[in-house]
């Protein structure tokens, strides 16, 4: 207000030096203040003052959280926010106990250690491990979940995420080997601890599971593996082992003991040696025949549920000790236990026993009675389920081969019969009718089966709001039995030579069921896009990397792939969020399962528009899948369909067109323009068309001693129109461009004259005036050249086209010949038309 009124009376009298002066003052001093209010040392101290004031609001105290996480993500702002003695106050913010206030502490403190080894350094120095493992312990997702994002920002910066040099400065940085080991070891302490909650259990895991094998196998150094075995296999098999329905167990979540196996098969994996893997399987045997006991039947079942989370790893060690002396006979004693929870354990593990059927013999030849006898004795349905699912895995020993089925003609369909109607039935846990699709995902290998499953809508439905749920250990299943609907496994290739062969040395062959053949196929397709498997997909690839598999995610991926093999199906997938799903499949995974996923995306930029199919930042993530099917190595269909989508991304803006450049494509589509396929080469040429706006592009046609010119002129004289179009188009673009290139073009080939005017005088309008632009350009780019081109027959095709009636159809090229002419009458090669 005083600056107004000073600045009011400045402007009355003009010439007071009095206002004046005060007038300066106050400006300098107001200019001061803002400077202190916007500085980011006083933003800071502003966020933390709002954050620990009781009477902020709630919304005020939101936004001061989120501008601190954002501070934090730029390295300045993380500076400052370290200088100003941020640590210590986000303890306290930890220490509140409020769960927003501990997000908001926990994801700042991520910002800060992210790509910056001494500050992560200080902070876990300052804040301390088991302080962060205390916060992770705490019985909610999303705090267990930002802390563990914390440990894997600091994890990775004293790894060598930190890309700065720091000079002399280097010598200061402490080694990070303690606190790595400091961190493993507090890791594994978390993973027996009855503190800790299950989504905490869960992170502990997946942290180890990202972290301690190595990401390159040819890298020697499995020390971290090798410490982990040493230190905690006993602790993740003790995870392995737990029985939630029984008394005094640690706390879990339904995927924890899906993610100890999957943590267990990669140490497994990660192992070099022989002698390793002995002391591997030693300790799980140690591990197992230290808790049977016949006094103690919650032991037992320990160590039997302990086997289970083993044959759900490190297969072969878990078939090892499942063969061991006492174990067969432990499982047959709790099949016969009066006790639920001991038939639930020992059924369980002879299923998972039985998983690889090409071992599974000794279990077909024994299991099977004892399987038959569960299911017609017991009336839990839990116990009959899971002997039913025992009975399907054993009962799918012959694949999909008609010839080789396990059981009598009708006796697989109404075992199916029975897990569709458990699926569908909305009174039974997720966990019992979780083994309804297990049981499923077998029988489907039998086309009546996955015939009579997707005419089932409410079964379908039903497995579908299973696969969204909270419990992803069901994905497995769920992509098995969608692979077996879909046919989309790899098939061998029948030879009828090898055939004939194979039947007359009485060998087996394998028998395809009538409702495999395609149009089968095609009507199950439609069936399952029509109860929405798409979007059911989608939700899936949205889950943890250590439950989502590359296996699992190949097998997705398949799925996709044979989803949108029909062109009218690519809208529907598109619409329900198939599009965005499929680029992290196509980004990481197994390499078949990247190509397969990156083949469908293909599909799908193919024929639709990208813009929508791929929203917002997501459209540049297509185009590295789409470059990597133009590999020769790669099938033709892929090649093609994958020079469709770039064609479609190359339209539609010049970042997109960098992008594709920037991902080294341009040879690529080049060496296509050869090719013999008339198909690929004309995609090839019509999306080299879509490419020539970017000075790149030009500069390569400019430079000498290539044919590339000369191809593109070539390719205008060919019969085919669509390939003419394309080629026609380029270079009416190229002229355009660069005015050399439309005097080189009558160096490359003797044949440029004829061509053109062939282009000059075609029956198609777009081809007509694409040629007739070019000829614009080249009377525009040089006299001389101007000048022959009006000596030579053109003159008659351009006066002929440019003296025909207005027509709709051809108006472009009507008008792009009167140009041409007009040109010429400038440059004073024509004279006007006489009346």
């Amino acid at each position: 207000m005083a600056f107004k009124d000073v600045q009011r009376c400045a402007t009355i009298e003009p010439k007071n030096k009095t206002f004046l002066e005060t007038l300066r003052r106050l400006g300098a001093e107001i200019q001061q203040k803002l400077k202190t209010t916007f500085s980011t040392d006083s933003r800071v101290q502003n966020m933390f003052d709002i954050l620990f004031s009781d009477e902020s609001d709630k919304e005020k105290r939101e936004k001061a959280a989120n501008n601190l996480i954002v501070l934090a993500r730029e390295d300045a702002g993380a500076e400052r926010i370290f200088e100003n003695n941020g640590v210590p106050l986000l303890v306290q913010l930890i220490d509140t106990g409020k769960p927003e206030m501990i997000l908001a502490a926990v994801r700042t403190l991520s910002g800060m250690c992210t790509g910056h080894r001494a500050r992560a350094t200080a902070i876990i120095h300052m804040v301390g491990i088991s302080k962060l493992c205390s916060i992770m312990a705490v019985d909610n997702e999303e705090i267990a979940l930002a802390t563990a994002n914390l440990f894997q920002c600091v994890y990775d910066s004293l790894t060598g995420g930190d890309q700065r040099n720091y000079g002399k400065e280097e010598a200061l940085v402490l080694d990070s080997s303690r606190d790595l080991k400091d961190i493993l070891l507090a890791l594994l302490e978390m993973l027996a601890s009855k503190k800790v909650s299950g989504h905490g259990r869960d992170q502990a895991l997946n942290l180890l599971t990202r972290n301690v094998p190595r990401k390159d196998k040819k890298d020697t150094d499995h020390s971290k593996c090798l410490f982990t075995i040493d230190h905690g296999l006993k602790k993740i098999l003790k995870v392995c082992g737990q029985v939630p329905d029984l008394p005094d167990q640690l706390q879990l979540t339904e995927n924890t003991q899906l993610i100890a196996s999957v943590l267990l098969n990669k140490l497994y994996d990660d192992l070099r040696c022989d002698p390793e893997r002995d002391n591997f399987r030693d300790i799980c045997d140690e591990y197992i025949r230290s808790k049977f006991d016949p006094n103690d039947m919650d032991k037992n079942i320990h160590a039997i549920n302990t086997l289970s989370g083993i044959l759900q790893g490190p297969f072969d060690v878990g078939n090892i000790l499942a063969g061991r002396q006492g174990v067969m006979e432990m499982m047959v004693a709790l099949c016969g236990s009066e006790r639920e929870v001991d038939q639930l354990v020992a059924v369980e593990a002879l299923i998972h026993a039985s998983t690889k059927t090409s071992k599974a013999s000794f279990f077909i030849s024994n299991g099977v009675t004892l399987l038959k006898e569960m299911y017609k004795k017991t009336k839990n349905e839990k116990i009959k389920i899971r002997a039913l699912v025992g009975l399907c895995k054993l009962g799918s020993a012959g694949g999909d081969d008609y010839s080789m089925r396990q059981f009598a003609e009708g006796s697989t369909e109404k075992l199916a019969k029975q897990c569709r109607k458990w699926l569908c039935n909305p009174t039974l846990d997720v966990r019992t009718r979780k083994w309804a699709i297990e049981g499923l995902a077998y029988l489907t290998n039998d086309a009546d089966v996955k015939d009579d499953f997707v005419e089932d809508e409410a079964a379908l439905r039903a497995m579908f709001e299973l696969a969204k749920s909270k419990d992803k250990t069901i994905l497995y299943a769920v992509a098995c039995t969608l692979i077996n609907c879909t046919n989309s496994y790899d098939k061998k290739e029948i030879i009828p030579e090898m055939v004939q062969l194979a039947k007359f040395s009485k060998q087996h062959v394998p028998e395809q069921h009538p409702k495999d053949k395609n149009d089968f196929i095609e009507r199950r397709v439609k069936r399952l896009l029509k109860a929405g498997v798409t979007s059911a997909l989608a939700v899936m690839v949205k889950a943890d990397n250590s439950i989502l598999t590359d296996q699992t995610k190949e097998m997705l991926s398949r799925v996709f792939l044979a989803l949108a093999n029909d062109v009218k199906d690519r809208g529907t997938i598109v619409a329900q969020g198939g599009g965005k799903a499929l680029i992290p499949l196509a980004l990481e995974g197994t390499d078949k399962g990247k190509v397969k996923a990156s083949h469908a995306l293909a599909k799908i930029a193919a024929v639709s528009n990208p813009e929508i199919a791929f929203p917002g930042e997501r459209i540049y993530e297509v185009v590295r899948p789409l470059v990597s099917l133009l590999n020769t190595e790669r099938d033709g269909m892929e090649n093609f369909e994958a020079l469709l989508g770039l064609t479609n991304l190359a339209a539609l803006n010049d970042k997109l067109r960098v992008k594709i450049l920037k991902e080294k494509a341009l040879p690529e589509i080049e060496n296509y323009m050869f090719e013999e396929h008339d198909q690929i080469r004309q995609a090839a040429t019509e999306c080299m068309c879509n490419l020539v706006c970017c000075k790149e592009v030009q500069d390569r046609y400019l430079q000498d001693g290539n044919d590339k010119l000369k191809l593109l002129i070539l390719l205008c004289g060919e019969d085919d129109e669509q390939l003419q179009r394309a080629a026609a188009g380029a270079l009416a673009m190229l002229t355009a461009a660069q005015k050399k290139l439309a005097v080189k073009m009558t160096k490359v080939t003797g044949q440029w004259l004829e061509i053109l005017q062939r282009l000059c005088i075609h029956d198609n309008p777009e081809i007509q005036h694409r040629g007739l632009v070019t000829v614009c350009n080249m009377l525009d780019a040089d006299e001389q050249l101007a000048k022959k081109l009006i000596e030579s027959e053109l003159l008659e095709i351009l006066t002929y086209v440019a003296k025909l009636e207005d027509n709709p159809k051809k108006q472009n090229a009507i008008n792009a010949a009167r140009a041409c002419l007009s040109t010429a009458m400038d440059q004073g090669l024509v004279k006007p038309f006489s009346n």
